[in-house]
């Protein structure tokens, strides 16, 4: 499978999990009795070791937990037995719509999850609190919670129907990115493809209504980080930012209009050998787009409540990731001099690192199972040194694969690789990313973790 392929495979296939039965768990008298708004308790005990992050993805494990909070006991409760410390949980899948207590936006009763192979709708009929029913559970098995959210999308269209609130919402049209595709510039809404329909992070309208997302969250009781996914222009890198709002910014950006628009020719999918200034600037306008936001939204989150840590994911391959519009790298990291693939950048570009201002980062180190050792990119290890050359100790990163997609991952039995896997990625970075529980589930690989991640403390 080819670099490329490989990245759409993980960004777009979410894999289903057999529904095992929550009985079989040992369960508190609370979640016996069904209730499901139980006390948080905010006190979560310190952790030996390195910080274990488990990813909980919203339409993959939709259908345990969206009408039932003793799946999500249960599995918070073998998450803790594994030995992780905390779970990420997604609560915007790809829609837009959100699983948290929102006034402005709509709440998600409905995923088109990627099951056997197709798409089939989920539905949630249940009403309880799903953000706040995690940090309960959570916290009561001495884990840390953290939401995510998938940031800049808006809906998602799919082969048996769409969702979400841009398609609730048309004349939001305009809050799309507008991609450069064969036919022209096409707003995202009109995209035959399917997959998240990106919103534009140049947007005012966009920005606002997200950092009043990010407001909500940071206020909620006992939640300890939150995180920031898909922050960056869409599935169609270079294709994607054409919007008028974009070139108005753009143009105020360079001080006058691009003589040339789109700026960078359809089909084109890296950077040229030889850019022109044109490209180069709007290159960097993209990546100072996002930054801006980022810094923002730190500023917000924090302005409500500076105890909830802050930070994003991001694909690992930095080498090429300009092409999403995004330079997670600190901003005291000389790109020119480092990495071959960002000699064109101008001056300027090095001010658009944001990985400086986060209070965490999450670097998803997507190699194969012939990748785990190595010194560049395409290796876990690799990715995982690499990154930690390019955040310059100024934040705290996690590393780890997708154990569920990707080349040898896809079919499972896997499980002798699970130790070097956390051995390696827990000796050089500074904590441990598992992408996602539902793999966990569907491949069976509880012992395994547990296992690995108890003989790693042995070591402490």
């Amino acid at each position: 499978m080819s670099k490329i392929a490989f990245i759409s495979a993980i960004l777009s296939c979410v894999l289903s999990c057999t529904v095992e039965d929550p009985s079989q768990y040992k369960w508190r008298e609370a979640w016996d009795s069904g209730e499901t708004d139980p006390v948080v308790d905010p006190v979560i005990p310190e952790t030996k070791g390195k910080p274990r992050y488990v990813w909980v993805d919203a339409a993959a494990n939709y259908q345990y937990y969206a009408n039932d909070a003793n799946y999500i006991a249960a599995d918070c409760q073998r998450i803790a037995q594994m030995g992780f410390t905390d779970i990420v949980v997604d609560v915007r899948p790809g829609s837009g719509d959100v699983l948290f207590a929102s006034s402005v936006a709509p709440a998600c009763r409905k995923v088109a999850a990627w099951v056997n192979g197709r798409y089939r709708w989920v539905e949630r009929t249940a009403n309880f609190d799903y953000l706040a029913t995690f940090i309960a559970a959570g916290h009561a098995e001495g884990l840390r919670v953290h939401a995510a959210i998938n940031t800049m999308v808006g809906a998602y269209h799919t082969s048996i129907g769409d969702v979400g609130m841009l398609y609730d919402h048309p004349e939001r049209k305009d809050w799309c990115t507008v991609d450069n595709l064969p036919g022209g510039l096409t707003n995202a809404m009109e995209d035959p493809d399917t997959g998240p329909r990106f919103l534009d992070p140049a947007n005012p309208a966009v920005q606002d209504f997200l950092l009043t997302l990010l407001g909500e969250l940071a206020a909620y009781e006992g939640l300890d980080g939150i995180v920031l996914d898909r922050c960056r222009y869409g599935d169609n890198n270079l294709d994607a930012g054409y919007t008028e709002a974009a070139k108005a910014a753009f143009t105020t950006y360079r001080g006058d209009a691009p003589s040339k628009w789109p700026v960078i020719p359809q089909g084109q999918t890296y950077v040229s050998s030889t850019p022109s200034q044109l490209e180069k600037d709007w290159l960097t306008f993209r990546c100072k787009v996002i930054h801006d936001f980022m810094a923002q939204a730190v500023e917000k989150v924090h302005g409500v409540n500076p105890e909830v840590k802050f930070g994003v994911y991001v694909g690992a391959w930095f080498s090429d990731y300009y092409r999403s519009g995004v330079n997670w790298s600190s901003s005291r990291y000389n790109l020119k001099a480092n990495e071959s693939s960002y000699k064109w950048v101008p001056s300027n570009y090095q001010k658009t690192g944001f990985g400086d201002m986060l209070d965490f980062i999450f670097l998803g180190a997507y190699a194969g199972t012939n990748g785990i050792h190595g010194s560049t990119e395409w290796t876990m290890e690799g990715f995982a040194k690499l990154g930690a050359k390019r955040l310059c100790g100024d934040v705290p990163f996690a590393a780890g694969p997708d154990i569920g997609n990707g080349s040898g991952f896809e079919n499972g039995h896997q499980e002798k690789l699970i130790p070097d896997i956390v051995n390696t990625i827990m000796g050089c970075s500074d904590g441990l990313f598992i992408f996602d529980l539902c793999h966990i589930r569907m491949f069976d690989y509880w012992d395994a973790f547990k296992t690995s991640i108890d003989n790693y403390l042995k070591t402490l």
